[in-house]
């Protein structure tokens, strides 16, 4: 199922985002050659959920918002794991985004 491969792709992407960093919907989207589909990496990152290889909370919308912190356990787990690797939230916002965001290359994945 391409969904499937869509989904995998998005995985690939976001296992690379480095400790203490984050990325965007839209970024890993553009990355992967399909720029208009930052929806469709939101759908892959809410699958994600139960994958514990996969650091879906480094993963958040294009104003810093942590806008999937709903789909993890407890309810500040995402603000917590961001925390602990040394980013700032406050209001389900990342502080200082410019300095923590990690552009993705544009991906043959």
């Amino acid at each position: 199922m391409a969904e499937d491969n869509f989904f995998e792709r998005v995985y690939a992407i976001v296992k690379q985002i480095p400790y203490g960093k984050v990325t965007s919907y839209g970024a890993i989207a553009k990355a992967l050659g399909t720029a208009r589909s930052a929806r469709m990496v939101g759908w892959a990152m809410n699958a994600s959920h139960n994958m514990e290889d996969v650091p879906a909370h480094r993963v958040v919308n294009r104003k810093g918002l942590l806008s999937g912190k709903h789909h993890f356990d407890g309810t500040n787990l995402m603000q917590q794991l961001l925390e602990s690797e040394g980013i700032e939230v406050v209001n389900n916002q990342i502080i200082d985004l410019e300095k923590h965001f990690w552009e993705p290359e544009i991906s043959t994945i």
